[in-house]
C-alpha cells in the first residue's frame, strides 16, 4: 500500500533523468540544426541554453506556475477554513506549512507546486471553496499535500518547464531552417537522408517531451489520491469532492496546457475533451474521474 513518502526517492531520480534527458535532447537538436544550417555556434548555444534551463526549471518553476495561474496569496483572516485545513493536515503529515494561494475562478480546482516541502505552495479556486464541505475540502488538500510529500511537484514542475522550452527551441530551429536556408544540404543521398531525419526529429522532439510529461502526470494522480485518503483516513471525502468537481464540467478561465497537469482535475473540463478513448488517453493530463472515484471507494 502506498504511503505519503513511498515515491520520494523515485521522483527525485525521475527529476534527474528528465534534466539529463533534456540536456541530451537539446544538444541533439542543436547538433542537427548546426549541421543543417552550417553554423557550429548553434551547438554551443544549445549547450548553454540547456544548462541555464535546467537550473532555472529547478529553482524558479514554482514562481512561474503561480504567475501563470494568476494565484494570489491567501491569509488566515480572509480564508480561515482553507488556511486551517492546510495547517492541520500539514501537521498530521509531518510537513512544513506550505504557502497558501487562491485563484479567483468559479471552476472548482486546486493544485500544488514547489521543488521541495520547504518551498511548496498549494492553491484552491474560489469555486472549489464554495461547493465543497469540510471533509471534501480536507480530501482535496490532503491530495495536494501528498504531491508535496511524495516530491511529485519537483518532477512535475521541472517537466512542464523543460517540455515547454523544448517546444520553443524546436520551433525556433524550424523557422531558422525555413527562412535561413541550410548550409549543409549535401547533394549526395546520405546528406539528403540526414536532412530529412533531422527535420523529422526536430518536429517530433516537443511531442515526445509532451507525452512523457502527460504520462508522469496521470500516474502520480492515482498515487496522490491513495496517499491523500490514507492521510485523512476517509477516502469518501476525496471521492465525493472529485464527483462534484467533475460534475461542474466547465473549463477554468485561465486554463493552460502548460500547467494543466498540476491541477487535481483537468482545468479544460475533464474527460469531455476526448475524441476517441484510445487515442485521447495518451494526451490527457488526468486519469478518468470515474476510475479515480472507484479506486478511492474500493479503499473504503
Amino acid at each position: 500500500m502506498a504511503t505519503l513518502y513511498t515515491q520520494q526517492g523515485a521522483n527525485i531520480r525521475k527529476t534527474w533523468f528528465l534534466m539529463v534527458g533534456f540536456f541530451v535532447l537539446v544538444i541533439l537538436i542543436g547538433y542537427i540544426a548546426a549541421y543543417l544550417l552550417g553554423d557550429s555556434t548553434i551547438l554551443y548555444g544549445a549547450i548553454v541554453f540547456a544548462l541555464v534551463m535546467n537550473v532555472g526549471s529547478y529553482w524558479y518553476s514554482d514562481k512561474l506556475v503561480i504567475a501563470m495561474t494568476g494565484a494570489k496569496p491567501a491569509t488566515r483572516e480572509a480564508y480561515p477554513v482553507l488556511w486551517n485545513t492546510v495547517e492541520n493536515l500539514s501537521i498530521t503529515a509531518g510537513l512544513p506549512m506550505p504557502k497558501v494561494y487562491v485563484v479567483e475562478d468559479p471552476a472548482p480546482n486546486a493544485f500544488a507546486t514547489g521543488r521541495d516541502p520547504e518551498h511548496a505552495a498549494v492553491a484552491a479556486t474560489t469555486g472549489i471553496l464554495q461547493i465543497l464541505n469540510q471533509t471534501e475540502l480536507e480530501g482535496v488538500m490532503a491530495h495536494e499535500l501528498s504531491h508535496i510529500g511524495n516530491r511529485d511537484m519537483l518532477v512535475s514542475t521541472v517537466a512542464v518547464v523543460l517540455a515547454g522550452f523544448i517546444a520553443i527551441l524546436s520551433d525556433f530551429f524550424m523557422r531558422a531552417m525555413m527562412f535561413g536556408g541550410g548550409g549543409n544540404r549535401d547533394d549526395n543521398r546520405a546528406g539528403a537522408v540526414f536532412f530529412v531525419l533531422g527535420i523529422i526529429g526536430i518536429i517530433l522532439a516537443p511531442l515526445a517531451a509532451q507525452l512523457i510529461q502527460l504520462a508522469i502526470s496521470r500516474r502520480r494522480e492515482y498515487l496522490a489520491d491513495a496517499s491523500g485518503a490514507l492521510l485523512t483516513r476517509y477516502p469518501e471525502g476525496l471521492a465525493s469532492a472529485l464527483e462534484k468537481i467533475h460534475a461542474y464540467g466547465r473549463p477554468m478561465r485561465r486554463a493552460n496546457n502548460a500547467t494543466a497537469h498540476l491541477f487535481i482535475a483537468d482545468p479544460f473540463g475533464g474527460d469531455k475533451r476526448s475524441m476517441t478513448q484510445k487515442i485521447s488517453s495518451l494526451f490527457q493530463t488526468h486519469p478518468p474521474a470515474a476510475e479515480r472515484i472507484k479506486r478511492l471507494r474500493d479503499m473504503g
